[in-house]
């Protein structure tokens, strides 16, 4: 445990909070920026005299617990978390969840493309996506949010994913989806979410439920897929999946060759849009390599 840098990184960290930040009035002027050592204190479910020892340098080890309710408080970003719990001699604790807020810059990328693009989560969530994506895929914005899942469109969508793509692709879709689910509850053993959606594909699908039994894990790195899509047909894609580290997150892209049907294709959702949707393509895996 390294006290000195413990108590500069917590007081550093209080002063750049302001009351509206945490929900606090900000009451009569305050001789010193931030928050108060009370008041940071009380965020944090622990007494003020314990809190400014370990401001001072003099406090005991804290405990996860107590590290946990001072990151909560200070609201603290993951990397400073773990941070916080390195200074204090523990190793850090797993984040809660993955994130869910997408980078502006990512965002901005997406606008631009002349390709169909979106940006998933470690469950398959379906965080952004552009107009080309919602004329490929699925028109997420009329999706209720919990139904923007790629892994529920797949796995609680009926029988059509054989009769579109055959047996061999949606299989091998199946299990490395689910080995890569598998992998990200390990990342994150605390998020109800990713319980919950275990749970719902166990209980809705007899196919999920055998590969999970399998106890497969496996980050799948490439997302190569197939598409009949309801108005203008069969697509090849190729997909290039851009990974963002820090928030656990995949940008996918949909390309197809230059001047093949599949390119003129996307070319032409560029003008049908998602008028024609009536509902979600099914998605299946595609590992073939293509000239």
């Amino acid at each position: 445990m390294d006290r000195a840098q413990l108590a500069e990184f917590l007081r550093i960290r209080r002063e750049r909070l302001h009351p509206d930040d945490v929900g606090l009035p900000a009451g009569l002027r305050r001789r010193t920026p931030g928050l108060r050592r009370e008041e940071v204190a009380s965020l944090a479910t622990m007494s003020t005299d314990y809190y400014t020892r370990l401001e001072q340098g003099r406090g005991p080890r804290p405990s996860r617990p107590v590290l946990t309710g001072l990151a909560r408080a200070l609201r603290l970003s993951d990397d400073e978390r773990a941070h916080l719990f390195r200074l204090a001699g523990e190793q850090p604790a797993p984040p809660p969840g993955p994130p869910a807020d997408v980078r502006t810059g990512v965002l901005r990328m997406l606008a631009r493309l002349d390709v169909p693009g979106l940006v998933l989560d470690a469950k398959y969530d379906v965080l952004a996506w552009n107009p080309l994506a919602a004329a490929l895929i699925a028109d997420f914005s009329a999706l209720p949010p919990r139904q923007r899942n790629l892994l529920r469109l797949r796995f609680l969508s009926g029988s059509r994913q054989r009769e579109r793509f055959g047996e061999s692709q949606t299989v091998e879709f199946a299990r490395e989806s689910a080995a890569d689910l598998r992998a990200a509850t390990g990342r994150y053993p605390e998020d109800p979410s990713i319980a919950a959606l275990v749970r719902e594909l166990v209980e809705g699908s007899e196919e999920f439920a055998r590969i999970w039994a399998l106890h497969e894990v496996a980050t799948q790195q490439s997302m190569c897929q197939t598409i009949l899509h309801p108005t203008v047909g069969q697509i090849d894609v190729i997909c290039e999946v851009l990974v963002i580290p820090d928030r656990d997150q995949r940008v996918v892209l949909y390309t197809a060759d230059p001047g093949s049907p599949s390119d003129q294709a996307i070319r032409l959702l560029e003008v049908v849009g998602t008028q024609s949707l009536t509902s979600p393509p099914v998605v299946g895996s595609d590992r073939k390599r293509r000239a």
